[in-house]
């Protein structure tokens, strides 16, 4: 089968590759799409730690059944189908919680790490298990379906503290997942919600998307005008979606004492934090990590037309030139979100 592989950093190759072998439990699925992540052009270039060559990436992905295994009853080949990118135990503490994403021996399709090597969706075929797999509704392409991964990640995010019709709440970074989480959010019936990013195009769709208005971190007052629209309070509710320092700072700048930071971004392995602030204005910090059984939510969120993924999608383009689009991302061109590649 033909795959995208990441030969060393910053060097994809589109070749040959033997296909994936396919367990008792497991199902090889045929892609249709795959979207590529902002982790998967970080681990591009090394920066993450997490892509260590070779390694097929991808992990957002649909596709269609070709085999089942000999343990697997409930799906048949042509199913139309995505799955999760956490492949999970199903036995550990954390599982029987449903605390998937924690999962003791999980694993990141698409992820090579000291502990592991899992090859992803960047290729013609990839083969999963079972209980990761979901039927695509009627009416969802597989494009769309790409985008699951992403947006059960900002469902996630959004159900760390459910907002009410009250509360304000403040997105920082108005890529990808943000722009999910500004969705999400309004979904969950959020009173106000503010999102900040430097690029005006971007905050402009999150305004289009949800979003009561949007502020530019670029030279702009985000405090002023967040403590402005909450009567000098701060905002109920933070998203960081970033995962740098400057971002996280105004994240918690923005958020009124006794508020809650949810944080998403991870880009950078650390970054600093206001002590004094989070301590003397008693705040909240929830981590939120990938996704813990949202995938039919999303699906049905999709269905219902209360979130637009098709309005991130940014292009469509052949699996055989993936590299040349890897590139455009990892240059950084404004116009690109997200970036879904087709076998």
């Amino acid at each position: 089968m033909k795959a995208l592989v990441l030969k060393d950093y910053n060097v994809l190759s589109y070749e040959d590759v033997p296909e994936p072998e396919r367990g008792p439990d497991e199902v090889l699925v045929r892609v249709k799409a795959c979207g590529i992540c902002g982790s998967d052009v970080h681990g591009m270039d090394g920066s993450t730690g997490r892509r260590m060559p070779p390694v097929i990436m991808g992990h957002e992905a649909a596709g269609v059944v070709a085999e089942v295994g000999a343990k697997v009853a409930d799906f048949a080949a042509s199913d139309r189908v995505t799955f999760d990118s956490t492949i999970w135990c199903g036995d550990c503490p954390y599982c029987a919680r449903g605390q998937v994403n924690l999962c003791d021996a999980r694993r990141v399709l698409g992820v090579s790490c000291s502990d592991y090597r899992q090859n992803g969706a960047f290729a013609e075929y990839v083969a999963v298990p079972r209980r990761i797999l979901y039927r695509l509704p009627e009416g969802v392409s597989f494009e769309q379906a790409a985008l699951v991964e992403p947006l059960s990640v900002a469902l996630h995010a959004v159900r760390q503290i459910p907002p009410s019709p009250r509360d304000t709440a403040v997105v920082v970074g108005a890529g990808v997942i943000g722009t999910l989480i500004v969705q999400s959010l309004k979904a969950a019936g959020c009173g106000h919600i503010i999102a900040v990013d430097i690029d005006e195009t971007r905050l402009e769709l999150a305004c289009r998307l949800g979003a009561g208005e949007g502020l530019n971190a670029k030279g702009g007052d985000v405090l002023g005008r967040v403590r402005q629209a909450t009567g000098g309070a701060g905002a109920d509710l933070a998203f960081e979606a970033v995962g740098v320092t400057a971002a996280l700072r105004t994240a918690v700048d923005c958020l009124r004492k006794g508020g809650s930071l949810i944080q998403v971004g991870n880009i950078s392995p650390t970054a600093e934090l206001p002590l004094q602030t989070v301590v003397t204005r008693e705040l909240s910090i929830f981590g939120s990590y990938a996704s813990a059984g949202e995938y039919p939510a999303c699906l049905e969120m999709i269905v219902r037309g209360e979130v637009n993924v098709d309005a991130l999608i940014s292009a469509v383009a052949p699996l055989a030139d993936g590299a040349a689009w890897f590139k455009r991302l990892h240059r950084g061109e404004r116009a690109l979100l997200k970036v879904v590649l087709v076998p």
